[in-house]
């Protein structure tokens, strides 16, 4: 199942010079994406939903939590689960050449997959990456108005390449009391909970600029929303994040 499906809104997209990536960065931009697979029905999850917390609150990347719904039966339905966030996960699975999914995961920069509560080895990975040239190395911003939300690129290497610009909505830190299952009697407030992914459009290594309704926001994520640019498989998984930006707390 490929989860980048064009949506019916219209965006705009002419050339334009790039912005200074958004607020929540270091140095002019987010140092990785780091996105988490979690469930509420899992007892190992809470460290790694706490470490997620902890980078989201910090700012310097991009921290996302993909609630999945496979663990439902063990008698607890996750409140923030979606089948989109599982079948990306699955495609990661195939992308990276893993037999199976689990939680916590975590994937840095849609390259490596590890633990999500193995604070020092995804911190490594984060570092390993961004000196590797591996890391988020195309400029992105993403800036709301009243109207619309304005998404910006930076140019690639000698203008080559491609990728998809995924649009990544979320909820806001919200405190959940789980009543049964492997979590039962805890309450555990989760950031950053992912409520909708789409596909945005397609950059070509160029410059660029896309124009959304900020009616998006109201509808799919209250939280806000992370912009993605994400190269992609010839079968259509999800590949290497080259650039991302993120817009918390918008406009409502």
């Amino acid at each position: 199942m490929n989860i980048f499906r064009m949506t019916g809104f219209l965006l705009a997209m002419v050339a334009a010079p790039a912005l200074p990536a958004t607020a929540q960065t270091v140095d002019g931009k987010p140092r990785a994406v780091v996105e988490l697979f979690t469930s509420q029905g899992c007892s190992s999850c809470p460290p790694a939903d706490e470490y997620l917390a902890d980078l989201a609150r910090r700012g310097d990347v991009v921290a996302l939590a993909y609630h999945v719904d496979y663990w439902d039966y063990l008698g607890w339905g996750d409140t923030l689960a979606d089948p989109e966030n599982t079948a990306r996960q699955r495609d990661y699975a195939r992308a990276l050449g893993q037999r199976s999914v689990y939680t916590p995961q975590v994937v840095v920069n849609g390259r490596e997959h590890m633990n999500g509560a193995s604070r020092g080895k995804i911190e490594s990975a984060i570092a390993d990456m961004d000196a590797e040239g591996k890391g988020l190395v195309i400029d992105v911003s993403i800036r709301q108005s009243p109207e619309s939300i304005v998404i910006e690129t930076g140019a690639g290497t000698h203008r080559k390449g491609k990728a998809n610009v995924v649009l990544v909505f979320f909820e806001p830190a919200t405190e959940v009391e789980i009543a049964r299952g492997e979590n039962a009697g805890k309450s555990i407030t989760y950031w950053n909970a992912v409520s909708a992914i789409q596909a945005a459009g397609m950059w070509h290594g160029r410059e660029m600029r896309l124009e959304i309704p900020s009616s998006e926001l109201k509808r799919k994520g209250a939280g806000g929303c992370a912009v993605l640019l994400q190269a992609m498989g010839v079968d259509g998984s999800p590949g290497p994040i080259i650039g991302a930006a993120i817009l918390d707390h918008p406009i409502m």
